[in-house]
């Protein structure tokens, strides 16, 4: 079960994705992935960095450099994840505001649940499936993340984050009703 707490809830997600950029074998990095024109690699790079920009444009909040992606995606990564996680540490960014021009104002913490921690849970899936390792996700994540976003499907897609939805059997298990929804083909092979 996820933890709800945001900084706990980032030390699971990360966590497990941290378990899946350790698994992948030194030749794996270039396998492709779920995501149209996305190498293993850019999965990685995707989350390591979209995420500094969008925080900075909310709080005063900068994120340092790491390593390169190319260069070396664990490090980048092991690099990134401890660094968000500080920040989700610190009680002085419990109360400090994310006012994000194209979002309504909330909590930092809260902004880094809802935008950057759900992305890397589900980015988790397109990682694992890329590079052949163990991909469940937490059911109960899945059903929360469904449940929430699907209310919002036209927006989503209008936002260009999102592929076409893929179809799923009305009697799907809640991962595959997710994947399916953020655009992957959950029978999607390497």
């Amino acid at each position: 079960m996820i933890p709800t707490d945001p900084a706990e809830e980032h030390r699971s997600i990360a966590g497990t994705f941290t378990d899946r950029v350790r698994g992948v074998a030194a030749d794996g990095w270039d396998a492709r992935s779920p995501v149209a024109d996305w190498q293993a690699r850019d999965v990685v790079r995707h989350l390591v960095e979209w995420f500094p920009g969008f925080l900075a444009g909310g709080s005063d909040i900068e994120l340092t450099r790491g390593p390169s992606v190319d260069d070396d995606p664990v490090a980048a990564w092991e690099h990134h994840a401890p660094a968000v996680q500080a920040v989700l540490d610190d009680p002085a960014n419990a109360t400090t505001d994310f006012a994000h021009p194209r979002l309504p104002a909330m909590p930092v913490p809260l902004a880094i649940s809802r935008f950057y921690t759900n992305d890397v849970f589900m980015h988790t899936w397109d990682l694992a499936r890329a590079t052949d390792q163990d991909d469940r996700l937490d059911e109960a994540h899945c059903r929360e993340l469904y449940e929430g976003m699907e209310p919002m499907d036209e927006v989503l897609r209008q936002s260009g984050q999102y592929g076409a939805r893929v179809p799923v059997p009305d009697d799907a298990d809640w991962q595959t009703k997710l994947v399916g929804f953020i655009g992957r083909d959950p029978e999607w092979q390497p």
